[in-house]
């Protein structure tokens, strides 16, 4: 049975990889997805453009005016005359945020009392603009603290496990999880309905295997589809992008079967609750997006309503992008995952039933 199961496993990999479109499906998105999201999916605001109304025109008020432009959020520096060319700067989108200098500007920060500079954002790019506002503050604080010298009571703050807040150490763990999700499910999800659309499911059932055996062998082609997008991903974050890898190997090996096996279980089951290749591809959408959303790799799970809450915690992906994390950055061993991995394990094992149910439930 062993020797029949290994000939179903081979043959599933010969079809994804006999096939020039299926090579291209598995190796094409991961290369271009590493080489681009790097890049393109990040939160840091560069190269944006500043409108500034200095209202004071004073020595300091230059200063401050010289700081902004020094700036590697701002590369663009729209001077106006007067609030309502700031305010048209705006709304022609030619500036990101804006800045209006009082006239008393000078006076107010001579007499060693905080000026109200006034910082208009575009609301049409509300996260953006936040995050270039929060910039600013900080060059304000950091002029006056330069001007009266550092306050007694001054904050210090260190950033653990990510010093100098490198977007791409958040990016990159995350981005071992999102591609091999893509790619199991779709090697998983497609499996079974292909078998219905080639007419060959038939003679799979005859066949001495098991519908067991034959879900077994289904899973496992995903699994190392899984295991492979992932070890390169994490190979180029560390080698190409300088992404620190301070936790277990083998840890992440075994993270990556566990996550593979629980992604495998969810491909079965919408493979087998589908009559063709189309309808296993949206299914697989119809996961694949809502996964993404909910797993706290776009906004973290404590922001979001109690119900979605509640849907992050019953999605294999926010574990796993916490045991990746772990892994890259907080140096997790086996007792530090093993919180995040038994619930993959739990996934997998409920979701490998219930596709095998189906499975048998369409049998008779």
């Amino acid at each position: 049975m062993l020797q029949r199961l290994l000939f179903l496993i081979r043959k599933e990999l010969q079809a994804l990889l006999n096939n020039k479109q299926g090579r291209l499906l598995l190796i094409m998105p991961v290369i271009l997805q590493t080489a681009l999201f790097p890049f393109a999916a990040t939160l840091e605001v560069r190269n944006s453009s500043l409108a500034l109304y200095d209202e004071d025109q004073s020595a300091q008020s230059h200063e401050l005016v010289q700081r902004l432009s020094q700036a590697a959020a701002f590369t663009h520096i729209v001077v106006v005359q007067g609030m309502p060319a700031l305010q048209q700067a705006l709304e022609q989108q030619q500036a990101l945020v804006a800045v209006h200098i009082p006239g008393d500007f000078a006076q107010t920060l001579l007499a060693r009392q905080s000026p109200q500079v006034q910082v208009l954002v575009d609301g049409r790019r509300s996260n953006s603009g936040q995050i270039a506002s929060g910039y600013i503050n900080q060059i304000i604080m950091q002029y006056q603290e330069d001007l009266w010298g550092a306050p007694p009571g001054k904050l210090l703050v260190r950033q653990l496990y990510n010093p100098n807040l490198e977007f791409k150490w958040h990016i990159l763990p995350s981005l071992v999880a999102i591609i091999t999700t893509i790619g199991c499910l779709i090697v998983t999800a497609l499996s079974v309905a292909r078998e219905r659309e080639e007419g060959t499911f038939d003679q799979l059932l005859v066949s001495p295997l098991t519908p067991l055996y034959i879900m077994v062998g289904k899973a496992i082609p995903g699994m190392l589809v899984a295991f492979m997008q992932g070890s390169f991903i994490a190979l180029a974050a560390r080698v190409l992008y300088g992404v620190p890898f301070t936790g277990s190997l083998p840890m992440l090996g075994l993270g990556l079967l566990a996550y593979g096996l629980a992604l495998s279980g969810v491909g079965l089951f919408i493979s087998s609750l589908c009559a063709n290749q189309q309808q296993a591809f949206l299914g697989v959408f119809c996961f694949m997006v809502p996964a993404v959303i909910v797993s706290g790799y776009v906004s973290p799970i404590e922001n979001m309503p109690l119900p979605f809450q509640a849907l992050a915690w019953i999605n294999p992906l926010t574990y796993f992008i916490l045991i990746l994390k772990g892994i890259f950055l907080k140096g997790f061993g086996f007792a530090a995952c093993w919180p995040f991995l038994w619930p993959l394990l739990l996934f997998a094992l409920c979701n490998l039933a219930a596709a095998l149910y189906l499975f048998r439930r369409h049998i008779a």
